[in-house]
């Protein structure tokens, strides 16, 4: 036996719990599923008020929450064993340093997007693995209330985002799912970030146009995108520290962008791939040779994959229909990247008003059923955050602790950031329990097998 499976094996052996699997729930009946018609790009909603609470209330909720989220470590993660290539990569960086840094993907949908809790996941890792910079960045601001936490985007008037919701059009629209575009000379974008390799996404088309490149107002080259349709890259090594990047364009021609990359050497990323309303199955819609030439460009670590809110609200999901689409996404990302480990999040818990009453969200139980069980069916690893909430019906208690909004849907910053602190807490547990395995398998000074590098 080689001895990347003699720790895979190990890991099953000496830790049952890492891949205990509880009884499947009765799946719903069958229904075909409808394609939405189109939607427009997501927009900052008014978010309401929460209920009044007595500051009793408010402790006791707050108690809690604390109490369930303490609990969900003894939950664990279901299929943990997935994670196993991860945590050799995390175990290799920590031996060696200053090579590439391991990079995790973030799939998702508004949680995700708002950056407080994968920005939270991304100190934490970084203050334990090292600084790998923001890694990949959207191009400008595609999307209202976008940001990152670890760096600062703009862009010029006209530019028309492609892509995000939108179930029609040529799909086009790179990792992110969003592209910007233009025709019109001297538009810009910019980022400011730390980093020492910068990278930039776009899209080669027929008469494409040409834009600049500048860092900290010095031209660093031109770069054409006319050619054959397809992912285009372009890579400069920087001075360490921090940069003020601009692209601006050059002629009145089409110009198409996914967006930036910078990074430090070693450490991690954390790289958030959220759209606000979004559901998986939207990247079954975009051009499959872009996303996939694009994720292997990013040859990520871990991919993590957090959707389930909105696909709470489409009637038309079963949790079969859901579980099937949920596996293609998989077969998607591991087409790009093989080794990369897969972590499926089960959606949160939602709640809305019924008869003056707070109820929880029913559809999310038959989607929390397909998201563990596309997991278990396709080798990902799974972590039911609704269950790490206090479970069907948590969200009430969440809200009257301030760590839920007045939608019953969205979380606080305090919130999100409490999600992130836990399951970086959880994994790291595990992590723990790996590198134990792993000495017992192999020895304190063994390297391990080849695998592939970040």
């Amino acid at each position: 036996m080689r001895t990347w499976e003699l720790i895979f094996a190990a890991v099953l052996v000496f830790v049952p719990a890492l891949t205990a699997v509880a009884p499947a729930p009765t799946a719903s009946a069958k229904k075909k599923a409808k394609t939405p018609t189109k939607k427009s790009a997501a927009r900052r909603r008014a978010v309401p008020k929460p209920p009044p609470a007595t500051a009793e209330q408010k402790a006791e909720a707050t108690e809690s929450v604390q109490t369930h989220m303490s609990e969900a470590m003894e939950l664990g993660i279901q299929n943990a064993a997935a994670m196993v290539p991860f945590y050799e990569l995390l175990f290799r960086q920590q031996q060696q340093p200053a090579g590439e840094p391991l990079r995790v993907l973030h799939f998702g949908d508004s949680h995700t997007a708002s950056d407080d809790w994968a920005g939270e996941l991304r100190v934490r890792f970084q203050q334990k693995f090292g600084d790998g910079g923001p890694g990949f960045v959207q191009a400008g601001r595609p999307f209202a209330g976008f940001r990152r936490f670890d760096a600062r985007a703009t862009m010029s008037r006209n530019w028309k985002p492609e892509g995000l919701l939108a179930r029609e059009g040529d799909g086009l629209y790179g990792i992110a799912g969003v592209s910007l575009a233009t025709t019109r000379a001297n538009e810009t974008i910019s980022l400011e970030a730390e980093g020492q390799t910068l990278e930039f996404y776009y899209l080669q088309q027929p008469g494409g146009g040409s834009f600049t490149l500048e860092d900290n107002d010095v031209v660093l080259d031109t770069v054409s995108t006319d050619g054959t349709v397809g992912p285009g890259f372009y890579r400069k090594e920087l001075a360490a520290g921090a940069h003020h990047l601009v692209l601006r364009t050059v002629n009145n021609a089409p110009v198409r962008v996914h967006g930036w990359v910078l990074e430090k050497r070693g450490g991690i990323t954390w790289e958030p791939l959220g759209i606000n309303g979004a559901q998986a199955d939207l990247l079954l819609l975009w051009d499959q040779q872009v996303l996939r030439k694009e994720i292997e460009r990013r040859n990520p670590a871990l991919v993590v994959l957090a959707y389930g809110t909105n696909e709470a609200r489409r009637p038309d999901w079963t949790s079969e229909s859901y579980a099937q689409a949920l596996g293609q996404v998989v077969k998607a990302i591991r087409a790009a990247s093989p080794t990369t480990s897969i972590l499926i999040i089960g959606a949160p818990d939602q709640a809305i008003y019924s008869r003056r009453r707070v109820v929880p969200y029913e559809a999310v139980d038959k989607i929390l059923i397909a998201q563990r069980d596309a997991a278990l069916a396709n080798g990902c690893a799974f972590w039911n955050l609704r269950t790490a909430m206090g479970g069907k019906g948590s969200m009430k208690q969440w809200v009257q602790a301030g760590l839920a909004q007045g939608d019953f849907v969205h979380l606080t910053s305090p919130g999100y950031r409490l999600v992130g602190d836990s399951l970086f807490e959880l994994i790291m547990g595990q992590y723990g329990v790996f590198q134990t395995v792993r000495r017992q398998v192999l020895g304190a000074n063994e390297n391990g097998p080849s695998i592939k590098t970040h």
